[in-house]
């Protein structure tokens, strides 16, 4: 490359874009410290960080929570060592990493385990902050208004969801039903808040609520498809409906996205053995 350009890497919304900076006057947008890099240097990078190509992650395919970790990742940038577990025969990696819970997501920095799904996340953001967009506010206030929403996902929503589909009565099912329709609903009104009338709870680009609720998008799919039902319906819940639609369709979060078809089917076993357990209990 000749000394008169260089290229940066910038992301908006969550997506990498690749940029060509033709002139000293063009670095006039960038701070002193971005400037001095890219005309000393050519090309602007993201910060060296140790161990920083020292990532495995333990998951099983069909986990939401494993995909929350998947997406945080890919919008990072980073490369990591993929270990499928098999959750009927536990590897002794995953039950020495996570003895207290013994489930996937684990994600080892440097050989070191961290468990939980949105600690995971967290994690990631707090580590690997010179790596693609920040996924957490840098505002306090900002930040524990996004943690908020993610512990209402995971103890709320979930939960309803949990009780809707494993109810054992069907007056357990249709009250987790309810539950679920006033969650989501009330999730509809922190993205509007939360957004602000832009295209992701994070605001402009993709936050923590964001890549946490986005890890479940492939089970409302397939959920979808299985019971004929959508957890974030257009009319009812128009602005979740359009935000999922438009979060899958991420450059960086699509690909590392499942196969809904293979999560039917695998919904279809699931729901098979239930249904043999709860003969099973009823003899």
């Amino acid at each position: 490359m000749s000394q008169s350009g260089c290229w940066i890497r910038l992301y908006i919304d969550g997506r990498p874009h690749a940029s060509m900076v033709t002139n000293k006057a063009t670095t006039t947008q960038l701070n002193e410290e971005t400037q001095a890099r890219i005309l000393a240097h050519g090309v602007l990078e993201a910060p060296a960080m140790a161990g920083s190509d020292d990532l495995k992650l333990l998951g099983m395919w069909a986990s939401p929570f494993v995909l929350r970790v998947k997406i945080a990742l890919s919008l990072k940038g980073l490369s990591y060592e993929y270990v499928e577990e098999d959750l009927g025969n536990k590897s002794e990696l995953l039950l020495s990493s996570n003895p207290v819970h013994k489930s996937v997501p684990v994600l080892f920095h440097n050989g070191k385990p961290v468990c939980e799904s949105s600690i995971i996340v967290q994690y990631i953001d707090e580590a690997f902050a010179g790596a693609g967009p920040s996924l957490l506010p840098s505002d306090p206030y900002e930040r524990a208004i996004a943690r908020f929403w993610v512990a209402y996902i995971d103890n709320k929503m979930l939960a309803a969801w949990t009780q809707a589909s494993r109810g054992k009565t069907q007056e357990e099912r249709a009250e987790g039903m309810k539950q679920s329709a006033a969650a989501v609903e009330t999730l509809e009104g922190a993205l509007r808040d939360c957004a602000k009338g832009k295209p992701f709870f994070g605001g402009d680009s993709v936050g923590y609520v964001d890549v946490v609720l986005g890890g479940l998008l492939g089970w409302v799919r397939a959920h979808e498809e299985l019971k004929g039902v959508s957890s974030f319906d257009p009319e009812r819940t128009p602005l979740l409906a359009a935000w999922a639609d438009r979060f899958w369709s991420l450059e960086a979060v699509e690909p590392v996205m499942p196969d809904v078809s293979r999560l039917v089917e695998f919904g279809k076993m699931l729901q098979a053995r239930q249904a043999a357990a709860a003969a099973g209990d009823g003899n």
